[in-house]
């Protein structure tokens, strides 16, 4: 019978590598990826900008930020709602680090130079799950609108 089973098996998919369990970087990071892919184009402009992002809050060289946004694009795929992604963050991390993160969702969400309604009910909803308010959401969005403007002055 092992032989038998043994056959069966090389024609069987291997099992994926399990995902690691998200703390609040790969929580942030696949929210980030969220509101990317959320009008259904994902664009080499977001996809470069949520390394940077990675990069400049967690101290990644660009080959490290890389990696773990492919880890969090795995993430968002196999992922709970945006809201438990929020509550990690918000149990994981300070004032200071859940406003850093609302500003790089906002910040994702400008770079196609398109604000879709469903990035913009991710990031509320992230909003609220990080307990943060609609003052620190609109602060937030006109800070990354400044940044955005900016970096295509930049171009």
């Amino acid at each position: 019978m092992p032989m038998l089973k043994k056959f069966f098996a090389a024609f069987r998919p291997p099992e994926p590598p399990a995902l690691p369990d998200p703390d609040a970087e790969l929580a942030l990071g696949a929210l980030l990826v969220r509101v990317a892919k959320s009008d259904r184009s994902y664009q080499v402009e977001e996809i470069s900008l949520i390394d940077r992002i990675l990069a400049r809050l967690y101290q990644h060289n660009a080959l490290e930020a890389a990696k773990v946004r492919a880890t969090c694009e795995k993430l968002h795929s196999a992922a709970p709602e945006t809201d438990t992604f929020g509550r990690l963050i918000r149990e994981t991390t300070g004032l200071e680090e859940r406003l850093a993160a609302l500003d790089a969702l906002w910040e994702v969400v400008l770079a196609d130079g398109n604000e879709g309604e469903g990035e913009i009910r991710i990031v509320e909803d992230a909003r609220k799950a990080m307990g943060l308010s609609v003052i620190d959401s609109d602060r937030a969005h006109e800070r990354a609108r400044k940044k955005s403007a900016a970096a295509a002055g930049e171009d």
